[in-house]
């Protein structure tokens, strides 16, 4: 009796074993599904647009179906936010990981996020596909309402890197030091940090001549400084 109990005991943890497998390949199957189809959907989007993509293509350059780029994303619109999160989370990592091995004091700290922010506006199809969709999104309602909402949560984590650098310079500011307050919330300076950069980048991109490389390197610094440096951020 024990030993078919023990038989029937170690069958049943051998299938669970084997049921948790199969969803783990599964699992594994569907995340390099997505993964493919958000860099053909980095590819189409860059080259024909957001409105004149079409799911046909994307699915063929990824090696698809469209029923199987359905099976993972409702719509264009949601495989956009994918791509976008995926920027964002890349841009992201990097920064923290620069924060993480760099610096611990609030002065240096900011100089890196400077640093950081004045090079990153070198990607070119997110600034252009942003805004492409952020037209599109404001004549339907429901895109608009969706995009305002992903907007905030992305930008979170800039809000809470620039409220942290600001708490440590106000404990870290001699009892002597002046600091003018920033005349808006953390919220609206990362919102304002990244529309000036996109426009920037669009001038630069319409006519180098006139606005390099070199000048939205310089101004996106003048205009991090001009915002946040010695600033109390509300």
């Amino acid at each position: 009796m024990y030993q078919v109990k023990t038989r029937t005991r170690n069958r049943s943890q051998s299938l669970a074993a084997a049921r948790r497998t199969r969803r783990l390949t599964q699992a594994g199957r569907t995340a390099a599904t997505r993964r493919k189809l958000i860099a053909a959907a980095a590819r189409i989007f860059a080259r024909d647009g957001f409105e004149a993509a079409r799911l046909e293509d994307i699915a063929a350059l990824a090696g698809y179906t469209r029923g199987a780029l359905y099976a993972n994303f409702h719509d264009k619109e949601d495989l956009f936010f994918a791509l976008l999160e995926e920027w964002i989370g890349q841009r992201v990592s990097e920064l923290d990981d620069l924060l993480r091995k760099g610096p611990r004091n609030s002065k240096e700290r900011l100089t890196t996020l400077r640093s950081y922010y004045a090079q990153c506006a070198k990607d070119r199809r997110l600034v252009l596909l942003s805004l492409e969709f952020t037209l599109y999104a404001i004549r339907h309602p429901a895109a608009h309402a969706r995009l305002r909402t992903r907007k905030r949560r992305l930008r979170a984590h800039g809000v809470e890197l620039i409220r942290s650098i600001s708490r440590t310079n106000r404990r870290a500011a001699p009892a002597s030091s002046t600091r003018r307050p920033l005349p808006v919330s953390a919220r609206a300076a990362t919102a304002a940090l990244g529309a000036f950069s996109n426009a920037l980048l669009l001038e630069h991109v319409v006519d180098p001549k006139t606005v390099t490389e070199t000048d939205v390197r310089h101004l996106l610094g003048v205009f991090f400084d001009a915002l946040l440096s010695l600033s109390a951020v509300k």
